[in-house]
């Protein structure tokens, strides 16, 4: 080998050395920032003529574009579980647990006691009061438990229209990072930074819709739902919605009453089963507000259907005629079948009982249409009210089953049925977090670890003495030549 060759090496490895240190230390000190992505340098041999040695070829962020991919679908699974099992965790917390106190199935209990301890002393106005206030109570929490369910549905809308407003200021931060790469690569520059911020809005933006990224010419990216929709392909899709500042029972998208969702001004579905952006955070506060909240309304309005239907038959109490209001009411009024929606949240107590609306307890004894009292010794229209409780029979609306039931083992399956969901949420979102972490690990192992880069500066440092020592050694040859040739 030449002296000019043996120079050239040396030359070249000094500078692939300090571009090496200068990668390892840029790894050193992002080791802890988020969506930073290792950087590794590209070395590869030269050899031009008399010209040899290392070239630098440039600078590479490792990522395993797999890894990564699956990753955040992951993510948008564990979104989409966390707020379905939040959902059916508080719905449970308004139903309460069987047996708990203030929960449904305890009130109805309540109720029932009363009316057998009213039985047992038909006379005592204390204890027709003491029935009547279990009623009240037994009612109040059907109208808590609704109006908890339409709060849900309420904290859903708004979610929703917290999550569209975010997913559109992600979107624009993509369209600007790709023409910022693009820029960079065309005069030149290293790109890397931008790549990483990128990554981040990415992944930020997957939480709320699983996203498939697709590469496009000169380092940009298009992106897409997995259900199909178009959110960024060279410039940023616009998602609308419109919030709405009261949600009632009665109240659907497919009534329009509640705003649906829009991609640059198309209405596009919503539900859990066909929606272009189901699976992330966003199509689960769609769910929860269309579909999970509008099924729990529902069976509680049946459960509650349940009650007035046995309370108003004529068999029960003689003082009724068919179509009159019975012990409990829709609003005040005899029940109408075919508007059953949000009945929960207007089940009453009848104003002829009730005496904070100017009724008369005596009636539970002798008859909700009675016009005087009767044989105060007579409990016979008590204990119909508490057999009446006890029949089975089969529930005129719900999903309960095709069985007959107590109004007890009715509240009973309402309740069971809450906590049955929770769990199915709870293991679906156990599952998730499960892959979440451990395609996490499998994308950090890709990440910095400064042992294996102070190994590598180790190195660094021995190849650069090792360099400069030739380069020492050449200039002696070279002064001890000159000294030879004088």
């Amino acid at each position: 080998m030449s002296i000019t060759g043996a120079l050239s090496n040396a030359l070249s490895g000094l500078t692939a050395s300090g571009k090496a240190a200068q990668v390892v230390s840029s790894n050193l000190a992002n080791a802890m920032t988020e969506g930073f992505a290792r950087r590794e340098l590209s070395l590869s041999a030269q050899n031009f003529g008399a010209a040899s040695g290392v070239r630098v070829n440039g600078v590479m962020r490792v990522v395993d574009e797999q890894v990564v991919a699956d990753r955040r679908l992951a993510d948008a699974d564990s979104g989409h579980a966390e707020r379905v099992l939040d959902f059916y965790t508080r719905l449970e917390e308004l139903t309460g647990l069987p047996g708990e106190d203030g929960s449904l199935s305890d009130r109805v209990a309540a109720f029932q006691s009363g009316l057998i301890t009213a039985a047992s002393r038909p006379d005592s106005h204390d204890r027709l009061r003491a029935a009547a206030d279990r009623a009240v109570e037994m009612v109040n929490t059907f109208q808590q438990m609704s109006a908890g369910i339409q709060d849900l549905r309420q904290q859903a809308d708004r979610d929703i229209g917290a999550m569209v407003d975010r997913v559109n200021t992600l979107l624009g931060q993509v369209q600007d990072l790709n023409q910022r790469v693009t820029g960079a690569l065309n005069t030149g520059g290293d790109p890397a930074a931008l790549l990483d911020e990128r990554q981040k809005v990415i992944d930020a933006l997957s939480s709320f819709i699983p996203i498939r990224q697709v590469p496009r010419d000169r380092g940009a990216v298009a992106l897409f739902s997995t259900g199909g929709s178009i959110l960024l392909d060279g410039t940023a899709a616009t998602l609308g919605f419109q919030r709405t500042n009261v949600i009632e029972p009665h109240m659907t998208v497919g009534g329009g009453h509640l705003s649906g969702l829009t991609v640059n001004g198309v209405p596009v579905r919503t539900d859990s089963d066909s929606g272009p952006l189901r699976g992330g955070a966003l199509a689960a506060a769609f769910e929860i507000r269309d579909e999970h909240s509008i099924a729990a309304q529902s069976q509680l309005d049946a459960v509650a259907r349940d009650l007035i239907e046995r309370f108003q038959s004529p068999s029960v109490d003689p003082s009724l005629g068919i179509g009159d209001a019975g012990l409990f009411t829709d609003g005040g009024v005899a029940f109408d079948p075919v508007n059953e929606t949000g009945l929960a949240g207007r089940l009453a107590l009848n104003a002829a009982v009730d005496p904070a609306a100017g009724g008369e307890v005596w009636r539970l004894r002798d008859g909700i249409l009675a016009a005087s009292p009767g044989d105060s010794g007579n409990g016979a229209l008590l204990q119909n009210m508490v057999n009446v409780m006890d029949l089975r029979r089969v529930p005129t609306s719900g999903d309960y089953g095709g069985g007959n039931q107590t109004l007890g083992t009715l509240v009973g399956s309402h309740l069971s049925g809450i906590g049955s969901s929770r769990l199915t949420a709870e293991r679906e979102q156990s599952f998730a977090a499960a892959r979440l972490d451990s395609l996490t690990a499998m994308q950090l192992e890709d990440g910095v670890d400064s042992d294996e880069e102070m190994q590598k500066l180790l190195l660094i440092e021995q190849a650069y003495s090792a360099n400069a020592k030739m380069i020492q050694t050449i200039d002696e040859m070279i002064q001890t030549l000159l000294r030879l040739g004088a």
